[in-house]
Protein backbone atom coordinates (compact mmCIF):
# COMPACT_ATOMS: atom_id res chain seq x y z
CA UNK A 1 0.00 0.00 0.00
CA UNK A 2 1.12 3.17 -1.14
CA UNK A 3 2.09 5.50 1.61
CA UNK A 4 0.34 9.62 0.90
CA UNK A 5 3.34 12.05 -0.23
CA UNK A 6 4.17 14.40 2.43
CA UNK A 7 3.18 17.86 2.19
CA UNK A 8 5.22 20.47 0.70
CA UNK A 9 6.90 22.29 3.34
CA UNK A 10 5.45 25.90 3.93
CA UNK A 11 7.90 28.67 3.68
CA UNK A 12 7.24 32.50 4.49
CA UNK A 13 9.73 34.73 2.58
CA UNK A 14 10.77 38.18 3.76
CA UNK A 15 9.50 40.89 1.17
CA UNK A 16 12.34 42.02 -1.10
CA UNK A 17 14.15 44.47 0.37
CA UNK A 18 13.64 48.20 -1.31
CA UNK A 19 10.34 46.43 -3.05
CA UNK A 20 7.04 46.92 -2.73
CA UNK A 21 5.30 46.02 1.04
CA UNK A 22 9.42 45.76 2.31
CA UNK A 23 11.48 48.00 4.24
CA UNK A 24 14.87 49.88 3.02
CA UNK A 25 17.68 48.95 5.46
CA UNK A 26 18.42 50.94 8.38
CA UNK A 27 21.68 51.92 6.16
CA UNK A 28 19.67 53.10 3.31
CA UNK A 29 17.92 55.06 5.13
CA UNK A 30 20.36 56.68 7.04
CA UNK A 31 22.26 57.41 3.88
CA UNK A 32 18.95 58.85 2.28
CA UNK A 33 19.16 61.19 5.12
CA UNK A 34 22.96 62.37 5.09
CA UNK A 35 22.43 62.44 1.23
CA UNK A 36 19.79 65.00 1.55
CA UNK A 37 21.52 67.15 4.61
CA UNK A 38 24.16 66.96 1.92
CA UNK A 39 21.85 68.65 -0.78
CA UNK A 40 20.31 70.72 1.80
CA UNK A 41 23.73 72.03 2.21
CA UNK A 42 24.70 72.64 -1.69
CA UNK A 43 21.55 74.78 -1.38
CA UNK A 44 22.41 76.90 1.67
CA UNK A 45 26.45 77.15 0.18
CA UNK A 46 24.76 78.27 -3.42
CA UNK A 47 22.28 80.62 -2.26
CA UNK A 48 25.05 82.10 0.02
CA UNK A 49 27.65 82.35 -2.97
CA UNK A 50 24.88 83.71 -4.57
CA UNK A 51 23.83 87.04 -2.17
CA UNK A 52 27.01 87.75 -0.44
CA UNK A 53 29.74 85.58 -3.03
CA UNK A 54 32.54 87.98 -2.44
CA UNK A 55 32.07 87.79 1.50
CA UNK A 56 30.30 84.11 1.71
CA UNK A 57 32.67 82.06 -0.23
CA UNK A 58 35.85 84.56 1.27
CA UNK A 59 38.57 81.56 3.02
CA UNK A 60 38.24 83.61 6.22
CA UNK A 61 34.61 83.70 6.72
CA UNK A 62 34.31 79.75 5.58
CA UNK A 63 37.38 79.19 7.82
CA UNK A 64 34.75 81.21 10.71
CA UNK A 65 31.92 78.94 9.46
CA UNK A 66 33.75 75.71 10.60
CA UNK A 67 35.64 76.95 13.63
CA UNK A 68 31.78 78.46 15.25
CA UNK A 69 30.53 74.60 13.72
CA UNK A 70 33.28 72.71 16.15
CA UNK A 71 32.07 74.50 19.33
CA UNK A 72 28.37 73.92 19.09
CA UNK A 73 29.41 70.55 16.98
CA UNK A 74 31.44 68.87 19.81
CA UNK A 75 27.99 69.68 21.93
CA UNK A 76 26.04 67.95 19.82
CA UNK A 77 28.30 64.86 19.66
CA UNK A 78 27.43 64.41 23.35
CA UNK A 79 23.68 65.28 23.08
CA UNK A 80 23.39 62.31 20.28
CA UNK A 81 24.53 59.83 22.60
CA UNK A 82 21.90 61.03 25.54
CA UNK A 83 19.35 61.43 23.17
CA UNK A 84 20.27 57.56 21.48
CA UNK A 85 19.89 56.31 24.78
CA UNK A 86 16.01 58.33 25.12
CA UNK A 87 17.15 60.89 27.21
CA UNK A 88 17.74 65.03 27.05
CA UNK A 89 20.18 67.15 28.58
CA UNK A 90 18.37 70.86 28.26
CA UNK A 91 21.46 72.03 30.16
CA UNK A 92 24.47 72.02 27.94
CA UNK A 93 24.46 76.26 26.91
CA UNK A 94 24.64 76.70 31.30
CA UNK A 95 27.34 74.27 31.40
CA UNK A 96 29.24 75.57 29.13
CA UNK A 97 28.95 78.93 30.30
CA UNK A 98 29.49 77.59 33.58
CA UNK A 99 32.85 75.68 32.33
CA UNK A 100 34.15 78.66 30.09
CA UNK A 101 33.91 81.43 33.79
CA UNK A 102 35.39 78.81 36.02
CA UNK A 103 38.37 78.13 34.01
CA UNK A 104 38.82 81.78 33.35
CA UNK A 105 39.07 83.06 36.54
CA UNK A 106 42.15 85.09 37.87
CA UNK A 107 42.85 82.38 40.23
CA UNK A 108 42.57 79.86 37.60
CA UNK A 109 44.68 81.38 34.60
CA UNK A 110 47.37 81.40 36.98
CA UNK A 111 47.76 78.09 36.22
CA UNK A 112 48.27 78.69 32.73
CA UNK A 113 46.94 76.74 29.82
CA UNK A 114 46.74 73.60 31.42
CA UNK A 115 44.80 75.23 34.26
CA UNK A 116 42.18 76.53 31.90
CA UNK A 117 42.00 73.44 30.17
CA UNK A 118 41.62 71.19 33.03
CA UNK A 119 38.95 73.29 34.79
CA UNK A 120 36.87 73.64 31.97
CA UNK A 121 36.97 69.48 31.53
CA UNK A 122 36.46 68.95 35.33
CA UNK A 123 33.31 71.53 35.47
CA UNK A 124 31.65 69.94 32.32
CA UNK A 125 31.96 66.06 33.82
CA UNK A 126 31.08 67.39 37.12
CA UNK A 127 27.94 68.84 35.89
CA UNK A 128 27.52 65.95 33.97
CA UNK A 129 27.93 63.65 37.22
CA UNK A 130 25.16 65.35 39.16
CA UNK A 131 22.73 65.10 36.06
CA UNK A 132 23.49 61.50 35.63
CA UNK A 133 23.07 60.57 39.21
CA UNK A 134 19.98 62.41 39.59
CA UNK A 135 18.82 61.04 36.54
CA UNK A 136 19.95 57.13 36.55
CA UNK A 137 20.18 56.54 40.33
CA UNK A 138 17.44 59.45 42.10
CA UNK A 139 14.66 58.83 39.30
CA UNK A 140 14.33 62.35 38.37
CA UNK A 141 12.96 62.56 34.82
CA UNK A 142 15.80 63.80 32.30
CA UNK A 143 14.05 66.76 31.55
CA UNK A 144 13.48 68.71 34.68
CA UNK A 145 16.95 66.93 36.34
CA UNK A 146 18.71 69.43 33.31
CA UNK A 147 16.34 72.29 33.89
CA UNK A 148 17.52 72.70 37.07
CA UNK A 149 20.91 72.08 36.17
CA UNK A 150 20.18 74.90 33.59
CA UNK A 151 18.61 77.78 36.01
CA UNK A 152 21.30 76.33 38.63
CA UNK A 153 24.25 76.61 36.27
CA UNK A 154 23.12 79.76 34.70
CA UNK A 155 22.82 81.33 38.37
CA UNK A 156 26.40 80.17 39.47
CA UNK A 157 28.19 81.50 36.15
CA UNK A 158 26.40 84.80 37.16
CA UNK A 159 27.43 84.77 40.76
CA UNK A 160 31.39 84.19 39.56
CA UNK A 161 31.31 86.73 36.85
CA UNK A 162 29.19 89.50 38.32
CA UNK A 163 27.97 90.02 35.36
CA UNK A 164 31.25 90.72 33.82
CA UNK A 165 33.41 89.76 31.00
CA UNK A 166 36.99 87.96 31.99
CA UNK A 167 39.16 88.54 29.47
CA UNK A 168 41.57 85.35 28.95
CA UNK A 169 45.11 86.68 29.48
CA UNK A 170 46.88 83.66 28.63
CA UNK A 171 49.10 84.13 25.62
CA UNK A 172 49.48 80.36 24.81
CA UNK A 173 45.63 79.63 24.98
CA UNK A 174 45.06 82.92 22.96
CA UNK A 175 47.69 82.02 20.17
CA UNK A 176 45.31 78.77 19.84
CA UNK A 177 42.86 81.15 17.60
CA UNK A 178 45.06 83.29 15.61
CA UNK A 179 46.31 81.93 12.06
CA UNK A 180 49.19 81.75 12.52
CA UNK A 181 48.43 78.40 14.45
CA UNK A 182 46.18 76.84 11.69
CA UNK A 183 47.76 73.59 9.89
CA UNK A 184 47.15 73.71 6.66
CA UNK A 185 44.92 76.28 6.60
CA UNK A 186 42.79 74.25 9.23
CA UNK A 187 42.03 76.15 12.47
CA UNK A 188 43.21 73.70 15.55
CA UNK A 189 39.29 74.00 16.49
CA UNK A 190 38.15 72.62 13.92
CA UNK A 191 40.73 69.59 14.16
CA UNK A 192 39.38 68.53 17.68
CA UNK A 193 36.08 68.82 16.57
CA UNK A 194 37.38 66.36 13.78
CA UNK A 195 39.07 64.44 16.66
CA UNK A 196 35.74 64.33 18.70
CA UNK A 197 33.33 63.45 15.97
CA UNK A 198 35.56 60.64 14.33
CA UNK A 199 35.46 58.80 18.20
CA UNK A 200 32.03 59.66 18.90
CA UNK A 201 31.38 57.82 15.75
CA UNK A 202 33.90 54.96 16.85
CA UNK A 203 32.04 54.73 20.41
CA UNK A 204 28.51 54.62 19.38
CA UNK A 205 28.73 52.04 15.98
CA UNK A 206 31.95 49.92 16.84
CA UNK A 207 31.66 49.05 20.35
CA UNK A 208 29.31 47.44 23.28
CA UNK A 209 29.02 50.89 24.61
CA UNK A 210 27.35 52.16 21.85
CA UNK A 211 25.05 49.14 21.33
CA UNK A 212 24.35 49.39 25.10
CA UNK A 213 23.30 52.94 24.36
CA UNK A 214 21.18 52.23 21.74
CA UNK A 215 19.34 49.37 23.55
CA UNK A 216 19.02 51.61 26.07
CA UNK A 217 16.95 53.86 23.69
CA UNK A 218 15.22 51.33 21.70
CA UNK A 219 14.35 49.56 25.02
CA UNK A 220 15.15 50.06 28.51
CA UNK A 221 13.39 47.31 30.67
CA UNK A 222 14.41 44.77 27.30
CA UNK A 223 17.95 46.41 27.55
CA UNK A 224 18.21 45.30 31.39
CA UNK A 225 16.35 41.49 31.26
CA UNK A 226 19.26 41.28 28.65
CA UNK A 227 21.83 42.06 31.41
CA UNK A 228 23.01 45.68 31.04
CA UNK A 229 23.11 48.14 33.84
CA UNK A 230 20.93 50.36 32.34
CA UNK A 231 21.96 52.91 35.78
CA UNK A 232 25.33 53.02 34.66
CA UNK A 233 24.68 53.07 31.44
CA UNK A 234 22.77 56.46 31.78
CA UNK A 235 25.19 57.72 34.14
CA UNK A 236 27.92 56.79 31.66
CA UNK A 237 26.19 59.12 29.01
CA UNK A 238 24.73 62.15 30.74
CA UNK A 239 29.29 62.34 31.86
CA UNK A 240 30.17 62.11 28.47
CA UNK A 241 27.39 65.00 27.39
CA UNK A 242 29.49 66.93 30.52
CA UNK A 243 32.58 65.91 29.34
CA UNK A 244 32.01 67.06 25.30
CA UNK A 245 30.16 70.49 27.15
CA UNK A 246 33.68 71.06 28.41
CA UNK A 247 36.13 70.84 25.87
CA UNK A 248 33.34 72.95 23.94
CA UNK A 249 33.76 75.51 26.72
CA UNK A 250 37.42 75.51 26.41
CA UNK A 251 37.33 75.93 22.39
CA UNK A 252 34.47 78.71 23.17
CA UNK A 253 37.07 80.46 25.43
CA UNK A 254 40.08 80.29 22.53
CA UNK A 255 37.27 81.89 20.10
CA UNK A 256 36.27 84.20 22.22
CA UNK A 257 39.43 84.93 24.36
CA UNK A 258 37.57 85.23 27.21
CA UNK A 259 34.77 83.90 29.27
CA UNK A 260 30.73 84.82 30.03
CA UNK A 261 28.06 83.89 31.91
CA UNK A 262 25.96 84.54 28.19
CA UNK A 263 28.64 81.97 26.93
CA UNK A 264 26.33 78.74 25.22
CA UNK A 265 23.00 80.72 25.04
CA UNK A 266 20.51 78.33 23.18
CA UNK A 267 22.95 75.69 22.46
CA UNK A 268 20.80 73.53 23.70
CA UNK A 269 17.95 74.05 20.91
CA UNK A 270 21.15 74.18 18.07
CA UNK A 271 22.34 70.83 19.69
CA UNK A 272 19.08 69.18 20.12
CA UNK A 273 17.95 70.65 16.69
CA UNK A 274 21.27 69.65 14.88
CA UNK A 275 20.85 65.90 15.95
CA UNK A 276 17.15 65.75 14.77
CA UNK A 277 17.74 66.54 11.92
CA UNK A 278 20.34 64.39 11.50
CA UNK A 279 18.26 61.60 11.93
CA UNK A 280 18.61 60.36 15.57
CA UNK A 281 14.94 59.21 16.75
CA UNK A 282 14.07 61.82 19.57
CA UNK A 283 12.23 58.94 20.93
CA UNK A 284 15.24 57.09 21.69
CA UNK A 285 17.09 54.22 20.25
CA UNK A 286 18.54 55.77 17.12
CA UNK A 287 21.19 57.84 16.86
CA UNK A 288 23.79 58.91 13.89
CA UNK A 289 26.68 60.87 14.32
CA UNK A 290 27.45 61.97 10.86
CA UNK A 291 24.17 62.93 10.47
CA UNK A 292 24.40 65.13 13.60
CA UNK A 293 27.44 66.60 12.32
CA UNK A 294 25.65 67.70 8.88
CA UNK A 295 23.14 69.26 11.12
CA UNK A 296 25.51 71.70 12.76
CA UNK A 297 26.55 72.24 9.63
CA UNK A 298 23.40 72.97 8.12
CA UNK A 299 22.65 75.95 11.22
CA UNK A 300 26.02 77.13 11.32
CA UNK A 301 25.51 78.00 7.65
CA UNK A 302 22.19 79.59 7.91
CA UNK A 303 23.75 81.66 10.59
CA UNK A 304 26.03 83.01 9.05
CA UNK A 305 24.59 83.60 5.77
CA UNK A 306 21.70 85.28 7.92
CA UNK A 307 24.60 87.76 9.33
CA UNK A 308 25.74 88.13 6.39
CA UNK A 309 22.74 89.76 4.63
CA UNK A 310 21.84 91.99 8.13
CA UNK A 311 18.76 89.59 9.34
CA UNK A 312 18.01 89.66 12.72
CA UNK A 313 18.69 87.17 15.14
CA UNK A 314 14.92 86.64 16.07
CA UNK A 315 13.75 85.43 11.92
CA UNK A 316 16.83 83.02 12.81
CA UNK A 317 14.86 81.76 15.26
CA UNK A 318 12.38 81.01 13.83
CA UNK A 319 13.80 79.56 10.68
CA UNK A 320 15.30 76.99 13.29
CA UNK A 321 12.45 76.67 14.93
CA UNK A 322 10.81 75.42 11.63
CA UNK A 323 12.95 73.55 10.67
CA UNK A 324 12.72 71.35 14.24
CA UNK A 325 9.23 70.76 13.67
CA UNK A 326 9.82 69.83 9.88
CA UNK A 327 12.24 67.58 10.64
CA UNK A 328 10.01 65.86 13.82
CA UNK A 329 7.33 65.53 11.65
CA UNK A 330 9.13 63.57 8.55
CA UNK A 331 10.74 61.77 11.24
CA UNK A 332 6.94 60.19 12.70
CA UNK A 333 5.63 60.23 8.82
CA UNK A 334 9.17 57.85 8.42
CA UNK A 335 8.35 55.95 11.24
CA UNK A 336 4.60 54.89 10.95
CA UNK A 337 5.57 54.01 6.97
CA UNK A 338 8.41 52.19 8.08
CA UNK A 339 6.87 50.16 11.29
CA UNK A 340 8.99 51.41 13.95
CA UNK A 341 7.89 52.37 16.82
Amino acid sequence: MTQPAPPAPVTTAEPPVGKAGGRPPLGLRADVRNLSLLGVLAVLIAVGGITKPDQFLDTNNLQLVLTQASVIGVVTVGMTFVITSGGIDLSVGAIVALASVWATTVATQEYGFAGILFTAVVVGLGCGLVNGVLIAYGGMVPFIATLAMLASARGLALQITDGKTQIVTVQSVLDLGVPDAYILGIPPLVLVFAAVTVIGWLLLNRTTFGRRTVAVGGNAEAARLAGIDVRRQRLYLYLLSGLCCGIAAFLLIVLAGSGQNTNGNLYELDAIAAAIIGGTLLSGGRGTIVGSVLGVLVFTTITNIFALNNLQSDVQQIAKGAIIVAAVLVQRRTARGSGEA
